[in-house]
């Protein structure tokens, strides 16, 4: 399944106006707070699809019945560039266990793509919701590693990937790599370059967010 925020009139749309635009983008603390937003938009949407069970609570008047997830969640973040969505998401999420994982890419002089996965810091998986998430999904080999690495710390019982852009050539290679994973993003491109930028996109998430990398 496949949520496309963009498809849809709502505030969020704004969000990602800003978001793409280069001359505000040099906010670098708007920047963080719109991926904040989107986050927290897109997990209330995500929140609609999860499993529920009913809860007595005890009010100042009385007992009442409330819905609440059935299953725990664990929120995993690709660092850094996911920091500020994880934020948004944890607002909504509050409850929620937390993984890590760092990814980097590796780009050879033959123009050649290697993904690393370094670190990762995660609960056991075992039964819960996981719910990944990484602003910018362009050819999904990132997102295909960091699943594998997670999902050997114990089999959860659904997959979500969050992000604020897709390219449709990663949606479609993480879903052969990983049927069960359900996407929620802000929207979805069309286009890579060369070095798998996506286009329109809105450039580096994590440069924009804290800046630039240093030289390596």
């Amino acid at each position: 399944m496949i949520f496309n925020l963009s498809e849809q009139p709502s505030i969020g749309n704004q969000f990602l106006k800003e978001l793409r635009d280069k001359e505000i983008q040099k906010d670098r603390w708007r920047f963080r707070v719109n991926l904040e937003r989107l986050g927290e938009i897109l997990a209330y949407e995500l929140s609609k699809q999860l499993t529920y069970e009913s809860k007595q609570v005890e009010t100042p008047l009385g007992m009442a019945t409330v819905e609440v997830p059935a299953h725990r969640i664990v929120l995993a973040t690709i660092l850094r560039a996911g920091l500020p969505m994880h934020a948004g998401m944890l607002r909504m999420f509050d409850h929620a266990d937390n993984a890590f994982i760092s990814a980097y890419r590796i780009e050879h002089k033959s123009g050649s793509l290697e993904i690393n996965v370094e670190y990762v810091s995660s609960p056991n998986l075992e039964g819960a919701t996981l719910i990944l998430c990484d602003p910018m999904l362009a050819t999904g080999a990132s997102m295909d590693l960091v699943i594998q690495a997670l999902i050997e710390t114990g089999n959860p019982s659904e997959i979500h990937a969050v992000s604020a852009i897709a390219c449709r050539t990663g949606l479609e290679f993480v879903s052969r790599q990983h049927p069960r994973v359900n996407f929620w993003v802000g929207a979805i491109d069309e286009e890579l370059t060369a070095k798998s930028y996506i286009v329109p996109g809105m450039g580096d998430a994590g440069d924009l967010s804290f800046g630039l990398k240093e030289p390596e």
